[in-house]
């Protein structure tokens, strides 16, 4: 039933106002915080009018077509105001969101978590909660927007980014690497609503802050407004006018925050806590809302439901435009990140090809390498870099750039920006269509570290291109030598780390991810060159299983080396000198992903490791090694941090070589 029926058939209920829409949004907020006890109602209830005129008349989305490719993308960046988002699925209908979801809100199981989810409930772009993430994500969603748009024109691609940012996620650093970027490129289809409510969880936020927002969204190229965000004329003309800026938009909205609690409102208070049985009963009273928790009229709700009906009829609009393009069928395989088979039989030729020419090459350089068969295999794959393209070597032939007016391109440069770089890269990948892969030194996975844990916890296909893996990169010192940094990555639940030993393993281990549509994906890769280690081409990739016997002696084993990326060459060199001149029969296991190591049965990962006496062998932190080499087993590699050098005097200095490795063995077994 529509609205008009519904007050046709009900002549005594008098017509719902976008007033009585919002209050429906605070008292659900106030009730479902209230009932679990737990839950932030402040920002909804201050966002609420905000957040109704931007869905009720201009938001484009169809609750039963969650995935519509040309729907406007809503980010709730301000994730602990997560009962906005879930009222307004509730009220405007999506099947998954009953009322019900919302009495279990924050309980296990639920749909309806702490913060949004990204897959726990349909709507949810992206996961927010750590600030600044959100605000970074939409960038990136933002970005594909508009290289999609680009590529398919705007009958296929029109669609709005809407970003709600508090103070918190412009405070956060990520904010200012996200805007800085976003103004840059011009992405003019990116709106932020900044709830401006002065307030923090530790008070007013003048106790930290004296920060003009406006003149630095300006300064980065935004056109900015500031406006009552309570005055529901005021939110709609702003919305009408960033909607046609040649800008991306930030509206400032200056708003109360716990708006509706009468001895509450615009104090801290209302922001982390329930508001309580009293002052819940008082801001009833004081907004007009007479109903029992979680009861809406079905008047405001069939309002609400107006919503969804206006976005069915624009998605069905598109889905007849899309089906008479011709660029139809190539849409779709873009939006569902189809690659093509031959990439992978090309691959296979590559693999194949440097067998046989026995490539010594740095693994940068063969991803380098690899790249060049894959982007020119298909146009699915953005790549980028934070300033380091030449270092990270994420550039081939035949890329144009990115770039402010030209959005023809396929390689981003993010800038020295390596949060905002992961973050937007998560945005594009939630966005579809493309599979973006971005570089930067392995060391400044620090920097990155806030969003690479999100591309884990959503699933996304992100690549990341780390290089300068170990104290190999030399006399740059131990600022930029990583250490704890595999360690870090290996701990992160649902990531694959690589760490590919020579030019064959870096084509698998590139295959392996582009393959992986459900997780990111890390390459750790080296400075120096690196002999080509196989000695023979095989159709199989080997890497697949997470590690393998490389070498395999013909006497049972006296010692088992496990080692990764360029420790691998040291530890064939120490096999042979165990060999030739002690007659110990090493074996030599490389291990380029622990991850899908662990994946294969237990047979077969017996069958790698042996029951002999076992060296761990890797330019980096010991922690998760004894996972490998047991009790009695044996670690070389790095204590402490490295030092300013040239490589192979580090690798002396800190004992990683095969004279060291060599006497290790000899004193395991004997």
């Amino acid at each position: 039933m529509n609205t008009q029926a519904f007050l046709q058939g009900n002549p005594g209920i008098e017509t719902v106002s976008e007033r009585d829409m919002a209050n429906a949004i605070r008292a659900l907020a106030m009730d479902s915080v209230q009932k679990a006890n737990s839950g932030h109602p402040g920002m909804p209830m201050g966002m609420a009018d905000v957040a109704t005129v931007l869905f009720n008349r201009f938001v484009k989305l169809d609750p039963l077509h969650p995935q519509w490719p040309d729907r406007d993308r809503f980010v709730l960046s301000a994730g602990h105001g997560s009962m906005l988002q879930y009222a307004l699925h509730y009220l405007i209908g999506y099947p998954d969101m009953p009322v019900e979801e919302l009495q279990r809100f924050r309980q296990l199981g639920a749909k309806t978590a702490g913060h949004p989810e990204y897959g726990h409930a349909q709507g949810i772009e992206t996961t927010t909660g750590p600030l600044g993430q959100g605000i970074a994500t939409a960038v990136g969603m933002a970005m594909a927007e508009r290289l999609l748009r680009e590529r398919f024109g705007d009958q296929i691609v029109d669609h709005h980014t809407y970003v709600i940012a508090g103070d918190g996620c412009l405070q956060e650093g990520i904010s200012h690497e996200a805007i800085d970027l976003a103004g840059h490129l011009g992405l003019s289809k990116l709106i932020v609503f900044w709830d401006n409510n002065a307030i923090s969880i530790d008070g007013p936020t003048s106790l930290s802050t004296s920060m003009d927002q406006l003149a630095r969204f300006k300064a980065a190229g935004f056109d900015v407004q500031e406006i009552d965000g309570h005055d529901f004329e005021a939110i709609a003309d702003s919305i009408s006018r960033a909607r046609s800026s040649n800008l991306p938009s930030l509206i400032s909205c200056r708003t109360i925050i716990g708006k509706g609690a009468p001895n509450l409102q615009g104090s801290e208070k209302t922001h982390g806590a329930p508001l309580g049985d009293s002052e819940i009963a008082a801001a009833r009273q004081a907004i007009g809302w007479p109903h029992r928790p979680f009861d809406v009229p079905e008047a405001i709700v069939e309002t609400w439901r107006n919503v969804a009906r206006r976005g069915a009829d624009e998605r069905r609009e598109w889905c007849v435009r899309v089906g008479a393009s011709s660029r139809c069928d190539d849409f779709k395989q873009a939006v569902h990140k189809q690659l093509p088979e031959a990439l992978f039989d090309e691959l296979n030729a590559f693999r194949r090809d440097h067998v046989e020419k026995a490539t010594k090459v740095a693994t940068r350089k063969a991803s380098e390498m690899v790249l060049g068969v894959v982007n020119s295999a298909t146009e699915l794959t953005i790549g980028g870099s934070a300033d380091l393209t030449h270092s990270n070597l994420t550039i081939t032939p035949g890329m144009r750039d990115v770039a402010p007016g030209d959005f023809s391109g396929r390689y981003i440069h993010y800038g020295i920006r390596e949060h905002a770089m992961a973050a937007a890269m998560n945005g594009i990948a939630l966005h579809g269509g493309f599979v973006p892969y971005g570089g930067t030194f392995l060391a400044f996975a620090d920097y990155a570290r806030g969003a690479m844990r999100l591309s884990a916890l959503m699933g996304q296909q992100v690549i990341y291109v780390m290089t300068h893996d170990s104290i190999g990169l030399g006399e740059d010192g131990p600022t930029h030598q990583p250490i704890e940094h595999l360690a870090m990555l290996r701990a992160t639940p649902g990531i694959n780390v690589f760490r590919p030993a020579d030019i064959i393993e870096t084509a698998e281990c590139w295959e392996l991810a582009l393959k992986c549509r459900d997780r990111p994906s890390v390459l750790v890769l080296s400075r120096q060159n690196l002999p080509m280690l196989r000695h023979a081409h095989s159709d199989d990739n080997r890497s697949s299983r997470g590690a393998y016997v490389l070498r395999e002696t013909s006497e049972p084993r006296a010692i088992t080396l496990l080692a990764t990326g360029s420790e691998v060459e040291i530890a064939c060199t120490a096999a042979d000198i165990l060999r030739g001149q002690y007659k110990i029969a090493a074996a030599v296991v490389s291990m380029p992903s622990w991850e899908l190591f662990e994946a294969q049965t237990p047979a077969y990962r017996r069958s790698v490791l042996a029951a002999a006496p076992r060296i761990g062998i890797e330019a980096a932190a010991r922690l998760g090694w004894d996972r490998w080499i047991g009790e009695k087993g044996a670690f070389i590699g790095m204590q402490g941090f490295g030092a300013s050098a040239p490589a192979p005097d580090l690798y002396r200095h800190f004992g990683i070589t095969p004279e060291n490795i060599v006497a290790t063995a000899r004193k395991l077994i004997n």
